[in-house]
């Protein structure tokens, strides 16, 4: 009995002179680092981002050909896990396809998943065309 007690208050003081550790949250979203992954990500799905941008356009007879995109002029709306936990991700983003110098011709949303399979698009705005003859 008197080594059972001996052991209890032997713990009991250990942890009276413990140290205890602090720590600090780091929010890396306004880094330069976040902003890198946006353009990974951004940039890893460029083939169905072109292929929606083509569907969108291709009936558009006064669309310029020359008309392409940039990752950097590209926002990422949302970010939504489809099947919970490990699940794919749906990336909504919103392209402003351009021609020339960055003269912007439209808005879309565009609907894709993390590993590249375009999902929906939808065609939000068209700008007039510049002839520039």
């Amino acid at each position: 009995m008197k080594k059972f007690l001996f052991i209890i208050l032997l713990l009991i003081s250990l942890n009276h002179f413990t140290i205890p550790a602090y720590s600090a949250t780091i929010n890396e979203s306004d880094s330069e680092l976040c902003e890198a992954f946006k353009y990974a990500l951004i940039i890893s799905l460029r083939k169905p981002i072109d292929k929606a941008i083509s569907e969108i356009y291709n009936k558009d007879k006064n669309a310029p050909e020359d008309l392409t995109w940039a990752p950097y002029a590209t926002e990422i709306l949302k970010i939504r896990q489809s099947n919970g936990i490990g699940g794919a991700y749906e990336i909504t983003l919103k392209v402003t396809p351009y021609y020339r110098a960055h003269i912007t011709y439209g808005e879309d949303k565009i609907i894709v998943t993390a590993d590249g399979k375009l999902i929906d698009y939808k065609h939000l705005k068209t700008y007039p065309k510049i002839d520039f003859k």
